[in-house]
């Protein structure tokens, strides 16, 4: 053993020897084999820290450890799919009360929210329909009582709607410079008597009349109202709320427990509902603080400052006499000019450039923004969703708008931030399953029009008054008049609607059909087995369940890392393919430069395997040398790179870091692999030039000298 050893200490000595001889080609074949080693631990620890940091994402913001629905789905479920091009059936799971008993039996599951995901349709309104309906409920209230203060209100509110009138007539005289065909004869002769003084003169003898003709004629013709398109997540706010931590309200208020409700995401509340010249500041800020993007060098930021440019006409609707007056001031000093057309201010003010953009941007915020309706839509206003059923009619529902959330770390995440949250009662409704407010409703206007159930051998006899063998017994109530009946229907109606923001039996939530669960879990490093015990509990309880991880449910966005894993090791296996062989080629040329020195070593005793267990032992010297100093150069950068972080440079990006920025870490098993990888592929390079040196012979090496 001791005699080993000793011949095991000379070989190293003679390979270390003989890397320093050779150090040229050494450093080269070391070159390659060290950045090898730098690559995969770069490589490794940064794909393993966007899987976590997109495991974080997911699991915590909506999807949960595991997602269940119906197996009879005929569409995969994609929690973070496109659901504007096309929604998919993933059928229903009609009693949830069972499947979330089924799904808790199961040891390691923590919780069960149930879900379902849509979309939906709302109209933001545009300025006229508010400055009309708040000049509406003035006339209304005047009609009461009346006062001095009351009666001034009104003087502005009237003075702020004619000066509306007087924007969108120039708006439509700029559409007609562009074509003739872009504003009919009749919108025109509107326009005209709404800004005709003999209009305003007699609009306090019948000013109901006045604002019909306003609401009907002249309102239309603003082109400021967006329609919102909304994809949502129906759910038990409550539940949501304590299973999924990183969501924080931001505006507002939670939605109240048994409420109907709705929750804006505040990524779309900014990119949806708020006012175009402010949502484009807050670009341009984004684009030169996180891109540190330059408006002189960007093409996508001058074309945002042309459009608040010209654009201005959306903020002129909101003002009337006294904020006109406010801004002209502030502009005028502000911009140090005369002009006082404040569309032309405006419309200088925001022509900004990257020497003045921070302090117009923080002059806005500071001084034009508080008189200015940001929002199209408020916190506690109501907000009209439209959809279509399943069945394919549309649906509609008012909810209250309670407030705006974030996912802590996902701000600014359109991924994350494009999914609001409504009451699953009011999801139901909007998806067209029968909930017990609708079934009320049913009754009642059964009852209002005084319906009766006709057997379908009778339905004849009914219809044309000829007798039965068997008479319909049904008492219905007295007939009434056309009129009548009419109003009873819109009276139940309207009282339904009134009712559609009271409480709800908080039982409902369980009791009705939802169309998918989110699973949380104790230990999430147990995903595929809880996944399995959730089977074999569906399969006893009698559930056709399909279960999938977060990873499936999340579609394309959950298949980024493994993807990007798979590219990561081809680099890395072409990089390591013409490692072996550069490597293969470089000991190779070494070895029969080494001919003479083989030789003599056979010549004097040295055996075969002697000359094989030196070569080797060169070839993992380099690997060991060089693959430990790239390992250990991956190992420094990825310390510091914990330290500072990286930015994501998009906001995809901040979906993947899960937040601004990507904190990597570095594992020892990391490190060992790269070490490990890199050792044996310098091993296998050195094998051929081995087997070549073993078979050179003393004869051989001398002929070669002479």
């Amino acid at each position: 053993m001791r005699a080993q050893f000793e011949t095991l200490l000379v070989i190293v000595e003679i390979a270390v020897r003989n890397l320093f001889a050779s150090r040229w080609k050494s450093l080269i074949v070391g070159g390659i084999t060290g950045f090898g080693a730098l690559l995969i631990v770069l490589g490794s620890s940064l794909l393993d820290s966007i899987d976590h940091a997109m495991r974080r994402s997911i699991t915590g913001s909506i999807a949960g450890h595991i997602q269940v629905y119906s197996d009879e789905a005929k569409d995969d479920l994609e929690i973070l799919g496109n659901f504007y091009v096309d929604i998919p059936d993933i059928g229903s799971l009609t009693d949830f009360a069972k499947v979330r008993r089924t799904l808790l039996s199961v040891p390691n599951v923590r919780a069960v929210v149930p879900m379902g995901f849509s979309d939906a349709i709302a109209s933001s309104g545009n300025t006229v329909d508010q400055a009309l309906d708040a000049l509406r409920q003035t006339v209304a209230t005047r009609q009461r009582a009346t006062s001095p203060d009351l009666d001034r209100t009104y003087a502005a509110q009237k003075s702020h709607v004619r000066e509306i009138v007087v924007v969108l007539r120039k708006e439509i005289e700029d559409a007609k410079k562009v074509s003739e065909a872009a504003v009919g004869k009749d919108e025109l002769a509107a326009i005209d008597r709404a800004l005709s003084d003999e209009f305003w003169a007699g609009f306090d003898a019948a000013p109901l009349d006045n604002l019909d003709f306003l609401e009907g004629r002249i309102a239309p013709l603003a082109a400021d109202a967006d329609l919102l398109f909304l994809r949502y997540v129906g759910t038990d706010p409550s539940a949501f709320a304590r299973t999924f931590d990183r969501m924080r309200i931001v505006d507002g208020q939670p939605i109240p427990p048994g409420e109907r409700g709705f929750l804006f995401s505040k990524f779309m509340y900014e990119e949806q509902v708020k006012l175009k010249a402010a949502r484009g500041l807050d670009y341009i800020k984004t684009a030169r603080d996180d891109r540190y993007a330059k408006i002189a060098l960007d093409p996508d930021l001058q074309r945002v400052v042309d459009e608040n440019t010209s654009g201005v006409n959306e903020l002129l609707l909101q003002l009337d006499a006294s904020k006109s007056a406010s801004f002209r001031r502030k502009l005028q000093a502000f911009l140090r000019t005369t002009e006082s057309d404040v569309g032309k201010l405006l419309a200088r003010f925001f022509a900004t450039d990257d020497r003045n953009f921070e302090q117009r941007y923080a002059f806005f915020y500071r001084e034009l923004a508080p008189e200015l309706q940001l929002y199209r839509v408020g916190v506690g206003d109501t907000l009209t969703l439209k959809t279509l059923t399943r069945t394919g009619y549309v649906q509609t529902a008012n909810v209250k708008v309670y407030g705006t959330f974030v996912f802590d770390g996902l701000e600014k995440s359109p991924q994350a931030g494009a999914i609001n949250i409504i009451d699953l009662v009011t999801f139901r409704e909007l998806y067209g399953f029968m909930t017990a407010d609708r079934e009320r409703e049913i009754v009642a206007i059964r009852a209002s029009a005084g319906a009766v159930d006709i057997a379908r051998e009778d339905a004849e006899d009914a219809l044309f008054g000829t007798k039965s063998s068997s008479e319909v017994e049904a008492t219905p109530a007295p007939e009434p008049s056309d009129a009548r009946q009419l109003n009873a229907l819109r009276g139940t109606r309207a009282r339904l609607v009134a009712n559609e923001h009271s409480s709800y039996d908080p039982k409902q939530l369980e009791q009705g059909t939802v169309l998918n669960a989110a699973v949380v879990l104790h230990d999430d490093n147990q995903i595929a087995e809880t996944m399995q015990d959730i089977e074999r509990a569906a399969k006893r309880a009698g559930l056709k369940l399909r279960v999938v991880s977060w990873q499936k449910a999340a579609g394309l966005l959950g298949q980024f890392a493994t993807l990007m894993r798979g590219v990561l090791f081809a680099a890395v296996l072409i990089i390591f393919v013409v490692a072996l062989v550069v490597i293969n080629n470089a000991l190779v040329m070494a070895t029969l430069d080494r001919v003479g020195e083989i030789g003599t070593l056979r010549a004097i005793g040295a055996q075969r395997r002697f000359i094989l267990t030196m070569l080797l032992v060169e070839s993992g010297l380099i690997g060991l040398l060089s693959g430990g100093f790239g390992a250990a150069i991956g190992g420094l950068a990825l310390v510091a790179l914990h330290k500072t972080g990286i930015p994501a440079w998009s906001d995809v990006m901040t979906f993947y870091f899960s937040g601004a920025k990507l904190f990597p870490s570095i594992e020892l098993q990391q490190l060992s692999f790269a070490l490990g990888t890199v050792i044996l592929i310098s091993l296998i390079s050195g094998i051929y030039p081995a087997w070549l040196a073993m078979r050179v012979s003393p004869r051989e090496a001398m002929h070669a000298e002479e």
